[in-house]
């Protein structure tokens, strides 16, 4: 078997979008380690930002690196159209938009707060800590409840 060789430059550990990425996945799977990103974003970014997808992430260079970051941070100015995004028609301001890393926590969180808030199905579902998407609850989902009816001692 063959060898790695390894180029000078080459980075073992990336930071992207406040994530440590592994400089030895192809590019397209190490982007998927940033939250938000998937394998189809992820290769429509690539295929934007001209990235070849034969390197690893560890070979990139800084302004193939800048050219990703600024096709995934502004996915619409480079055509990738509204239905590919993740946050689409924001409850807030209508727009249209990718949501990454910590941005996505924090929407998320906001969301779930504005639905407990105004008292709606799905928030109280949140609240409650019970299934929110339709799914059965009469025997999944008993963790951390009290379930069955407790033995007598001595019978």
């Amino acid at each position: 078997m063959g060898s790695l060789v390894e180029a000078e430059d080459f980075t073992h550990i990336l930071r992207i979008f406040n994530t440590n990425v592994d400089g030895k996945d192809k590019t397209m799977y190490a982007l998927t380690a940033v939250k938000g990103i998937g394998r189809r974003f992820a290769n429509l970014a690539m295929k934007k930002a001209e990235v070849p997808f034969d390197k690893r992430a560890g070979e990139l260079t800084p302004e193939e690196l800048e050219r990703l970051t600024k096709v995934i941070t502004d996915p619409r100015s480079y055509k990738i159209p509204d239905w590919f995004l993740n946050r689409q028609k924001d409850i807030k301001d209508g727009k249209y938009s990718q949501i990454i890393s910590s941005a996505l926590d924090s929407k998320l969180r906001d969301d779930f707060e504005r639905m407990k808030k105004i008292r709606c199905h799905r928030g109280l579902r949140h609240y409650w800590g019970l299934r929110v998407k339709g799914q059965k609850t009469k025997t999944t989902g008993r963790r951390g409840r009290t379930v069955g009816v407790a033995k007598k001692k001595g019978a």
